[in-house]
Formats: structure tokens, C-alpha cells, sequence
């Protein structure tokens, strides 16, 4: 399927984010998640692929095939999409992982060149691999030309860029090298989703910009995430939250809550979709889909 067009049909389109579980209680529990968030009807679903720290290329790899191989055969409707880094990966086991996802027939890849792993201080490419997301979208656009091409934006600028503009700028050669879609980090100012829209416009980045959303259920988690992300809670969002730093329901329900305004600005303000960050669970983005009869 061609997830471009799925954007110009006029309603915003929901999708949703995985990752793959180390456990056997963790497939178990995703199934469950997962059968609820089909629900909302999304119009794809990715699966991220982490290849650094303790997990090796090759358990990587696995796991995320077998997340998307039980979606293929069990919902077979919806199209899936496999997140890809250059982490620790040469060419060579980047086109063969692609040749992998092709066989079962996914839609698209989301290329990214992946975090440097945490003992480091900086991204560092392993011989014959790739140093920049941008190389990895020349070559799926030449090799597997097949697959649509997503690649991250971030409207709070990426960390390891100087200035907003200057990520804009490698924003739009990955673009121009064939990414068709942008799905942003998450953010929890809309201010700051607009500000990196009008820059994208003025860059001539003429794709669809999908913000990525990350309802809060869980203050101490969404710190750990945010710092490492370089996205910042609003100070009424905070507040909030410590108000209830005690009552797991109450944060959940402040989160669900702000999320749901969140989203419901971003639609009237025009975004083509919403794609939910939901760490493996359902109960949140299946209260906003409601709410908002998404």
C-alpha cells in the first residue's frame, strides 16, 4: 500500500508505534494491546528496531521481524512499517535486513541513523556502514524503491544540532533523497510543532509532517524519555503531574487529558495524521481516538 495516500484522503489517520517485547510476557501482553488499539482503525503501524547498548544486530533484527511477521499473518489488512537504524550495521546488513521485510511484504521503512549507544559521546559509524539517516535513504530509494521511505523530524530541534534550521536543512536532503513522510519526535508544545511546520514550509520540505504524540501515564518514565530526546513537558503539564506524583491513576488521567487537547489543536489546526508513541500499551491512545472519534 502506498502510505502517501493514505493522507490525502481528507481524515486525519491515526497510526502507532511498537517496539518489540524481550519477554515472553511482554509478546503475551502486546497481543492483548494490541487487539484493542486495532480498534481505532489505524492506518499503519511501525515497529522499532534497536540495535545498540546490550542487544546485538542479530537479536535486534529478530525481534522486530517477529513482531512484524504475527501482524502480517494476523491482521493482514493493516499495513506494517519497520523502523531501521545504522547502528552498528554495515551496508551489507542493511540490505539484507531489507531484503527480509520486502519477502513479507511491509510497506515502508523508517530510516533513521539510530542513537549512539550511552558509554559514547558520539555517533560512530562501524566500517562499511553509515554515518548519516540520509545514506540510508539513497539507498533504499535506489535498491528498494518499492518500500515508502519515513524519516524523523524534530520540532525541538534534534540534540546533536547546532541550530532548529541547520537540522531543517539535513531535514530536507533526507527529503530530497526520498523520504515522503516525516514523523516527528514528540513534543508537548504545539507552539513548537507549528514554529518546525512553517520552517519545513519555507524550506520547501513539501511532504506530510506527522507530529508524534506521547500521552504521559507516567511522569517519572516521561522524564527519562524526554531527557534523552531533548523534548520538554510544559510547565502546566508538570504541575500538573506532580500534583499526583503518588496516584498512578491520576497522572494517567492529567496525561489523557492534556494529550487529548493536544491532538484535538493539531487536527483543527490541519495535521494530515497523528502517530502515537504507545510503548506497548492501549488503554491512553484508545481514550483519545474516542474522545476525538478518531
Amino acid at each position: 500500500m502506498d502510505l502517501v495516500s493514505l493522507y490525502k484522503k481528507g481524515k486525519p489517520v491515526v497510526s502507532f508505534e511498537f517496539f518489540p517485547p524481550k519477554t515472553w510476557q511482554g509478546i503475551a501482553e502486546l497481543y492483548e494491546h494490541f487487539r484493542e488499539l486495532m480498534k481505532c482503525n489505524p492506518g499503519y503501524i511501525t515497529c522499532t528496531y534497536g540495535a545498540g547498548g546490550n542487544t546485538s544486530l542479530e537479536e535486534a533484527q529478530r525481534r522486530t521481524l517477529e513482531v512484524l511477521r504475527w501482524v502480517r499473518g494476523d491482521y493482514p489488512d493493516i499495513p506494517v512499517v519497520s523502523h531501521l537504524t545504522c547502528v552498528n550495521a554495515t551496508k551489507i546488513d542493511l540490505q539484507n535486513y531489507l531484503y527480509k521485510v520486502k519477502e513479507m511484504s511491509v510497506s515502508g521503512i523508517v530510516a533513521l541513523r539510530g542513537d549512539a549507544p550511552s558509554h559514547t559521546l558520539s555517533f560512530v559509524s562501524v566500517p562499511g556502514g553509515f554515518r548519516y539517516a540520509v545514506e540510508l535513504v539513497r539507498l533504499i530509494k535506489t535498491e528498494f524503491p518499492e518500500f515508502n521511505i519515513l524519516v524523523g523530524g524534530y520540532p525541538e530541534k534534534h540534540p546533536e544540532a547546532p541550530t532548529l534550521e541547520e537540522d531543517i536543512k539535513h531535514l530536507r536532503e533526507k527529503v530530497d533523497a526520498g523520504g515522503e513522510i516525516v514523523l516527528t519526535q514528540l513534543f508537548y508544545n504545539n507552539d513548537d510543532f507549528y514554529r518546525f511546520r512553517d520552517l519545513c514550509e519555507k524550506a520547501k520540505i513539501n511532504v506530510p509532517i506527522i507530529p508524534g504524540i506521547l500521552p504521559v501515564t507516567n511522569l517519572a518514565q516521561v522524564k527519562r524519555i524526554t531527557s534523552l530526546c531533548g523534548a520538554k513537558l510544559t510547565q502546566i503539564l508538570l504541575e500538573r503531574l506532580e500534583k499526583h506524583e503518588k496516584d498512578e491513576e491520576g497522572q494517567f488521567s492529567v496525561g489523557v487529558y492534556y494529550a487529548t487537547r493536544q491532538v484535538e489543536d493539531l487536527i483543527q489546526q490541519g495535521v494530515p495524521g497523528v502517530h502515537f508513541y504507545v510503548l506497548n500499551k492501549s488503554r491512553a491512545a484508545v481514550h483519545i481516538c474516542r474522545a476525538l472519534t478518531l
